[in-house]
């Protein structure tokens, strides 16, 4: 990804990414964080917002189904490479799926990029069933992660944990736990490599703060209406770039 290039690392960049060591590493230990807050889904709907991909597979055996949507400035790809297409090209808050139709929902590469969080949030709201569960995935403000352009957490704007709790709850959605992920420098150097779990330990306990992606589960309130959008102009679709083949 070149510096400076766009606000918003296309489909291509994030597969690429995470097609090398260093996004090989934060793969594994972002996925570990959310295999601990989710350990089942049987039987649930899970929706992926952003490049959600390569966190969605463990999923596939035992939810009833498993979807990624991509937003159009973002770009899409077929996934997963082994089977049919479960991924699809959307506006991020205006989602093509009924009211209270998804039981969880994985939002990664997303929020901090969306050209307005709060509406893609309450569009999540809208989808979600009551008392469903959303994971939101992104980069911590404090973090080293969220300071360098050479991986995609280093793109859009970071969150503060109080940053973030206040636009859960300003779309009603309650926080149910809090977590954290990539506490070593985003080096792909040997030492994280070999050592990058260790990292995670040390990090949590010396410098919880600093973690590179902040990661909180919420659940949706129900004790009222569907979240007033604002009045501003429908946006027409403009969707960018055309499928792409799996990487």
């Amino acid at each position: 990804m070149e510096q400076g290039r766009t606000l918003t690392p296309d489909v291509l960049d994030l597969a690429n990414f995470y097609a090398e060591r260093l996004g090989g590493v934060a793969q594994g230990l972002i996925a570990a964080r959310l295999a601990a807050l989710w350990p089942r889904v049987v039987g649930d709907r899970v929706l992926g917002l952003g490049y959600a991909t390569p966190y969605l597979a463990p999923f596939l055996p035992q939810a009833e189904r498993v979807i990624n949507f991509m937003p159009a400035a973002q770009g899409v790809m077929n996934w997963p490479s082994d089977g049919g297409n479960l991924a699809a090209l959307v506006i991020e808050d205006e989602l093509p799926l009924t009211d209270s139709s998804i039981d969880r929902i994985l939002v990664v590469h997303c929020l901090e990029t969306a050209g307005n969080a709060r509406e893609t949030l309450r569009e999540l709201w809208r989808v979600l069933v009551p008392g469903g569960k959303l994971i939101a995935v992104v980069p911590n403000r404090r973090g080293i992660w969220a300071r360098v352009e050479h991986t995609p957490f280093g793109y859009g704007r970071p969150f503060s944990r109080g940053q973030l709790s206040t636009l859960l709850r300003e779309t009603d959605f309650s926080e149910t736990a809090w977590s954290g992920a990539l506490f070593a420098p985003p080096f792909s150097s040997r030492l994280l490599i070999r050592n990058g779990r260790g990292w995670e330990r040390t990090g949590a306990v010396l410098w919880p703060g600093f973690c590179g992606v902040q990661i909180v589960e919420a659940t949706k309130l129900v004790y009222q209406g569907l979240p007033a959008r604002s009045l501003s102009r429908r946006r027409q679709p403009a969707f960018r770039p055309a499928l792409a083949p799996p990487a």
